[in-house]
């Protein structure tokens, strides 16, 4: 009698009958992919907003810097000019003494005096002279002069350090008297401008170069009155 439970060796003991049933198994990855390209489209959102909100600003600060040159270069081109009374006007150094006079006099400044220095007006070396190249602003300050004709004022003449003192009151002096001598050529009267020295005093710049001794020998005009 035959044994059903003999099998062929090699053969399997069992057989399944149908389809084969594995564990299924969710696939992430599109879901993955899903997921980051909206949060990268809620990213770039959000960057465009803060994007534009910074760009204002911007604007504003160019529209600003524009309006601040263009006062700049209004106010440098005016400084260049002065007008007088009477409708004269003269091109002047901006910032400088013609210009500063000018607007003294032209003012309401409570001050009743004020003391500017000459932008050139720096003599030769124990000279007096007046050299060619400060005879313009000479020139201009005798126009302002004739403009305020109620103006008087003072001019101080100053020396450096070489020499003795008494000999620098005197080269001081000298130097004071040499620009009154130039604005009375020019017509204003001569007792509207007085004359003083100040000597190797209250210097400017060192007296141990030849550039500092230059700008110790400067000349001062004192606002008397107006």
């Amino acid at each position: 009698m035959a044994n059903n439970d003999d099998h062929k060796p090699g053969e399997p003991s069992h057989i399944h009958l149908g389809p084969k049933h594995e564990g299924k198994k969710f696939n992430w990855l599109p879901w993955l992919l899903l997921a980051l390209g909206l949060l990268a489209l809620l990213f770039a959102l959000s960057r465009c907003g803060r994007d534009e909100a910074a760009v204002a600003p911007v604007v504003t600060n160019e529209t600003d810097t524009t309006v601040t040159n263009t006062t700049t270069t209004t106010t440098t081109t005016s400084s260049g000019s002065v007008n007088l009374p009477g409708g004269t006007v003269l091109a002047v150094t901006p910032g400088g003494l013609n210009e500063q006079v000018a607007g003294f006099l032209a003012g309401t400044d409570p001050t009743p005096s004020r003391a500017f220095q000459f932008d050139r007006l720096n003599f030769d070396t124990s000279r007096s002279e007046i050299r060619p190249q400060d005879q313009e602003d000479l020139n201009q300050m005798a126009q302002i002069l004739k403009a305020y004709p109620n103006a008087r004022i003072r001019v101080v003449g100053y020396a450096d350090a070489r020499g003795s003192d008494p000999a620098n009151q005197q080269l001081g002096l000298s130097r004071a008297n040499s620009v009154r001598q130039a604005l009375v050529a020019q017509g204003i009267q001569e007792n509207r401008i007085e004359t003083a020295s100040g000597g190797e005093q209250d210097p400017v710049d060192t007296n141990a170069t030849a550039q500092g001794q230059a700008e110790n020998r400067r000349t001062e005009v004192v606002i008397v009155s107006r």
